[in-house]
């Protein structure tokens, strides 16, 4: 019989702890049904769908094994996207807070590669990453996978979809033979099953998503015309008013196009799509997440692993390629017993797609529906701050939340979100009091620059 007590598994005292000072009182179903077996050094294939606690489930795995005297890359988690990348490798420095030295590295494409060739030479335990710049590291020989016990797949599908199928294949071929590999994937197509084949050993098959509780999506489609299409959009959210939405675009073009349109109308937007520059991805992740921007205009590929734990709308521009796209889409609103609300657009063109997404859950209706309000807007309520110091400055959230009620007199209900970095923070603050911050700030009396983004 399964328990989902943590201390019924064979953990170290001081993971357990650690476990329970950041929250994870007991496990979720993935974590219960899958951790027994990588524990056991088994090969996983897990199904599982973002959300569901996979992370963590391969993540106390992997650092159960670890010898940290040992500075060598002992695991390899390979991701489709930096966005995700960058959020396994915070939960993982997270979950690993249990014991001194434990150094992740995180490689992905958009930051130097001589920078990342210098954090090699020193070592590390872990790296997460993905496919195309991990090879690119081993084919150079700045990353060696000689010493690798663990090897994972974290959403094995998307990278699939994403045309990494030979890079993966590649990389293996630097990996020893002898090891453990855990592939997690929210949906489990063919293509899926013939790599199993060829990178797992008898591996045991865990799928928790049939029990999980599906979210509660209002999911509507609405009939548009080419030359009115932007303005049905401004009608979408003067209707629902959601307070922040993602709406996907299928081209990086359309992407950009659309949130210059939107911001014409006074509707704050900002986009997001692989041909950006990995700082300028990262400033408009901050913005959106902290509540800066209510509007993320984005393609898929670089709205994945985007970490946002209530969404109020998604919206499709154009009818998705795929259902199973469609799926991945409006999952992301709806979260931990939150309605969310999907809005698809289509244009007469794609009505030959409808007719595979038509069952009793949508509504099909037409844009004329949508009353036309006139002057509306859509603003964010903070604007962020960017100080010029970080993790590498030792500093910490209290200590910038201190100088900024203390020393500058803001009050803690002016103050949203702050996200520190390893060379700079970000600070959600008000619009109507943030006018109030100079261009220098003193936190453990020593002066930053600081600048809004």
């Amino acid at each position: 019989m399964k328990t989902d007590n943590f201390s019924s598994l064979k953990l170290p005292d001081e993971m357990l702890k650690n476990l329970d000072n950041i929250g994870y009182k007991s496990m979720t179903e993935i974590q219960a049904e899958s951790l027994p077996s990588i524990l056991d050094n088994k090969d996983l294939i897990a199904k599982a769908k973002t959300g569901s606690g996979k992370t963590a489930a391969f993540g106390i795995g992997l650092l159960s094994k670890l010898d940290v005297k040992k500075f060598r890359i002992q695991s390899l988690v390979l991701c489709p996207t930096r966005e995700l990348a960058d959020q396994v490798a915070r939960e993982l420095r997270t979950l690993a807070k249990f014991q001194h030295n434990i150094k992740i590295l995180t490689l992905c494409g958009g930051v130097s590669f001589r920078y990342q060739e210098s954090s090699l030479k020193h070592q590390a335990h872990i790296v997460v990453g993905t496919p195309g710049r991990i090879l690119k590291h081993l084919n150079k020989s700045s990353l060696s996978l000689e010493d690798l016990n663990m090897l994972v797949l974290d959403e094995a599908d998307r990278m699939l979809d994403m045309g990494f199928i030979e890079e993966i294949e590649n990389v293996m071929e630097f990996a020893p033979k002898e090891r453990q590999t855990l592939l997690f994937s929210a949906t489990y197509p063919d293509e899926i099953k013939e790599l199993s084949k060829t990178i797992l050993k008898e591996p045991v098959e865990v799928e928790v998503q049939s029990t999980e509780t599906p979210n509660e999506i209002s999911e509507y489609f609405y009939a548009v015309e080419k030359k009115t299409k932007v303005d049905t959009l401004v009608n979408v959210f003067s209707n629902y008013k959601p307070s922040d939405a993602i709406v996907f675009c299928n081209t990086k073009i359309e992407c950009d196009e659309l949130a210059r349109d939107l911001q014409d109308l006074n509707i704050e937007a900002l986009a997001l799509h692989g041909d950006m520059e990995q700082y300028e991805r990262n400033d408009v992740l901050v913005q959106f997440a902290n509540k800066s921007c209510p509007l993320l205009v984005a393609t898929d590929v670089a709205a994945r692993g985007l970490d946002i734990k209530d969404l109020d709308m998604v919206v499709n521009f154009n009818v998705p390629h795929s259902t199973e796209t469609y799926t991945h889409r409006i999952g992301r609103t709806g979260r931990a017993g939150a309605k969310g609300i999907s809005i698809t657009l289509y244009e007469s063109y794609e009505l030959d797609k409808l007719a595979e997404y038509k069952d009793d859950k949508k509504e099909f209706l037409e844009s004329s529906t949508l009353k036309n309000i006139t002057d509306f807007n859509m603003q964010a309520e903070y604007l962020t701050l960017v100080i010029e110091g970080g993790k590498k400055d030792k500093l910490r959230k209290g200590d910038i939340l201190g100088a900024l009620t203390a020393d500058i007199g803001l009050s803690g209900e002016s103050i949203g979100k702050i996200d520190v970095y390893d060379r700079q923070c970000y600070v959600a603050i008000k619009n109507n009091v943030i006018k109030n911050i100079t261009k220098n700030i003193t936190i453990k009396k020593k002066r930053f620059s600081t600048w809004i983004l």
